[in-house]
Parts: structure tokens; C-alpha cells; sequence
């Protein structure tokens, strides 16, 4: 039987504009606690705000854009979005001061929310069903590859050159974003009156898709425990002597999430998701161990790959779940609840890391993180993990 087709024109100009969107948005999430402390003098608990805010605003824009997409069109909310990420990383080269700085990060957090949610919501309902798990992971490989250049590039341009040339790069990936939609032409979901009311008002359900939030909650802890390598991994690495040896973390991670992620996919659809998360939730806890180990750059870059390994395939696999049982018109939400809880609670790590630091040190908070990292393991199994194993049984059972 011929396989359907993954590799359309649409599926390409989504996945490169997602490229761009996480390529800027990772260019700045690792030096703009660097940049808060040393530009303006803030304290780490302050910097970690810096990092938290943009966060916070992708949730709060989520809240919203999941119905809001529906009601006035997919591509003129993602114009929308990727007109105003385009603005604010402009808006960085004008910021005079800390309060400046986080009024700029709390709107390109906004920006960054409207633009994943809705590309995620478009690459769903364009991926055929019996290919969905490999379809979510080849569209996450352009993530991937951002969480490798990004960093890399702004690591790079904040070593040998300065603030400025991080956020003028930054902006002209934001150009690039805002370039390659313009050639696509995905047709919009067209809803039925019945549920075009159903979307109006103030109802959880117009906010939320109940059936993806226990997978949601699941993935945002692990990303709550991801943040603190996101905003702390540069100044750790100053202080044990391996800025070097950090600078190619993020390489090391996405080459690894890159190897992995088209077999994560098909893993997914052929056997179900527990034979993907187990494994990984494992290689991530064993990963955050080894970095809060590590003395030397052998060890430091040993931990980057079971870390990339276990968060890509977390994340892919998560998305998923959240996605594949969505009506069409209800994808959208599906999407901005997986993402709310990603945002939120990635969001307000770098913050509550910031406060602790100061009495453990950094080694000391990665030790605390991959033990939270067994714990929500443990919740996995409880939340989703048993249950998804006894119907993954009964359907073997059926002949499905």
C-alpha cells in the first residue's frame, strides 16, 4: 500500500518558517539573562525574570489564539505574529534599561506564541493520519536545528563581537519568518455556524482541549526542568572553566535530536508512544545527572546527548498525543493547551532557579533537577503512561 504523501509543498514553507521562529527565539533566550545582569546590572533571580517574561507572554497569547485563529483565519493570525516578532527584536536595539528590556521580552513572547501555535495547528491538519507521529517529528526537526544554531550563533556573536550583533542578526531571521508565508496556501478550516458559537465566549473549552492537558502538564515539568540548562548553561559553564566546551552543548543536543527524531516518529505510529517515553524520560534524568557532574568538557558534552536525546523525543512524542484526537477545528486549542503548559511552567523556571542558586549553586541545582525529572516520571505512568499501555494491548488484541 502506497504511503501517503508528508513532503508537500505547504508541509516545507511551515516547517522553514518554523525554523525561523525558533532560530530567533533562541538566539536571544540564552544571553538575555547575560545581557539583563551585565548591561544593567541586575541580579540572577532579575535576569531569570528576563528569561520568564517571554515565556509568560506566550502563554497569555495562547489563552486566546487558539479560538482566535478560527474565527478570523489561520494565515492572517500567523502574519500577524510574525509582523510583531519582526518589531520586537528590532525593539531590543532600542532598550535603555531593565524595564524597558522586559516590557520587549514580554511582547516577543507574545509574538512567539501566536506564531507556534498557529503553524503547529496548520501542520497537523495537513499530515496525513496513518503518519502522523513521523509527521510531528520531521516538523520538530526545524526546532531542533534552531535549538543547535541559536545558541550557537549567539554564544558566538556575544564571545567575539557584542549585544548588539546578536539582536541584529535576531532580526533578520524575523525578516526571514515573515518572508516565506507568504507563499503558502494551505486552505483554512471552514467551521459550521454551530461551531462558530461554540467558540464565542468565555467557556474553559474555548481555551483549553481537556483531553490533551494530562500529556501537557507531563512535557511542561519536563520543560520546566530544561529551562534551567536554557538560562543557566552559560554562566555554569563560566564558572567550572568550560565556556569553550558549552558552546557546542546545543550542537551535540539537536545532532543527536536530529539522528533521532525520523525513527522516534515512526516508533510512535507503529508501536505507541510508552515505548518512546519511558526510554527517553530515562535518557533525559541520566543526562541532567551528568551535567551536574561534570569537571571536564568530555562529560559536559556526554550529558548534551542523552539530554537532546530524551527532550526531543519527549517533546515530538508529546505533541502528538496532545494533537492526533483533536477535531480538525479543535487542533488549534489542542496545540495552545500543549504549548500553554510548555510556556508556563519553562516559564517560571528560569525564575524559581534564579532564587535557589544563590544557596546550592549551580551543580547543586542539576542535581535537584534530575531528581525532579524521576519524579515526573513517575507522574507519566499515573497521568497517561498505564493507561495508554492498556489500550496500546487491547488493539494488539483486536488485530488493529
Amino acid at each position: 500500500m502506497t504511503k501517503p504523501k508528508l513532503w508537500t509543498k505547504n508541509f516545507i514553507l511551515l516547517a522553514v518558517t518554523n525554523f525561523f521562529v525558533a532560530l530567533n527565539f533562541y538566539i536571544t533566550m540564552v544571553i538575555v539573562s547575560s545581557y539583563a545582569m551585565e548591561q544593567f546590572g541586575a541580579s540572577p533571580s532579575a535576569g531569570g525574570l528576563a528569561v520568564s517574561i517571554f515565556v509568560i507572554g506566550g502563554f497569555i497569547a495562547r489563552l486566546f489564539v487558539g479560538k482566535w485563529m478560527e474565527q478570523i483565519g489561520r494565515k492572517k493570525m500567523l502574519f500577524i505574529g510574525l509582523s510583531l516578532n519582526l518589531i520586537m527584536s528590532l525593539a531590543y536595539l532600542v532598550s535603555n534599561n531593565l524595564l524597558v528590556l522586559i516590557i520587549v521580552r514580554f511582547l516577543h513572547g507574545v509574538s512567539f506564541g501566536i506564531n507556534s501555535t498557529v503553524i503547529g495547528a496548520i501542520v497537523a491538519n495537513i499530515i496525513p493520519q496513518e503518519r502522523f507521529g513521523e509527521g510531528i517529528a520531521y516538523s520538530m526537526l526545524t526546532v531542533s536545528l534552531a535549538t543547535a544554531l541559536g545558541p550557537f550563533i549567539s554564544m558566538l556573536l556575544y564571545q567575539y563581537g557584542s549585544f548588539t550583533m546578536v539582536f541584529v542578526c535576531c532580526s533578520g531571521v524575523a525578516l526571514l519568518g515573515l518572508v516565506c508565508p507568504i507563499f503558502l496556501t494551505t486552505p483554512e478550516i471552514k467551521l459550521t455556524d454551530q461551531q462558530l458559537n461554540s467558540l464565542r465566549g468565555f467557556k474553559i473549552s474555548n481555551f483549553l482541549e481537556i483531553k490533551a492537558v494530562r500529556i501537557s502538564l507531563v512535557c511542561g515539568l519536563i520543560y520546566l526542568c530544561y529551562s534551567s540548562i536554557i538560562s543557566f548553561l552559560t554562566p555554569y559553564a563560566k564558572a567550572i572553566d568550560l565556556s569553550m566546551a558549552a558552546s557546542f552543548f546545543f550542537i551535540i543536543y539537536s545532532g543527536i535530536v536530529l539522528i533521532s527524531r525520523p525513527f522516534i516518529g515512526k516508533l510512535f505510529d507503529l508501536r505507541g508512544e510508552n515505548y518512546v517515553m519511558y526510554p527517553s524520560m530515562v535518557s533525559f534524568i541520566v543526562g541532567m545527572f551528568m551535567l551536574s557532574q561534570a569537571h571536564n568538557a568530555f562529560l559536559l558534552l556526554c550529558s548534551a546527548l542523552f539530554i537532546g536525546f530524551g527532550t526531543g523525543a519527549i517533546q515530538s512524542c508529546s505533541m502528538a498525543i496532545a494533537l492526533k484526537d483533536a477535531p480538525a477545528h479543535r487542533k488549534g486549542i489542542a496545540n495552545a493547551t500543549f504549548m500553554m503548559f510548555t510556556d508556563f511552567l519553562s516559564g517560571i523556571g528560569p525564575f524559581v532557579f534564579g532564587i535557589i542558586i544563590p544557596f546550592i549553586g549551580y551543580r547543586g541545582l542539576y542535581s535537584v533537577v534530575a531528581v525532579l525529572a524521576f519524579c515526573f516520571l513517575v507522574l507519566y505512568f499515573f497521568l497517561h503512561g498505564k493507561n495508554a499501555g492498556r489500550s496500546k494491548g487491547i488493539d494488539a488484541s483486536l488485530g488493529n
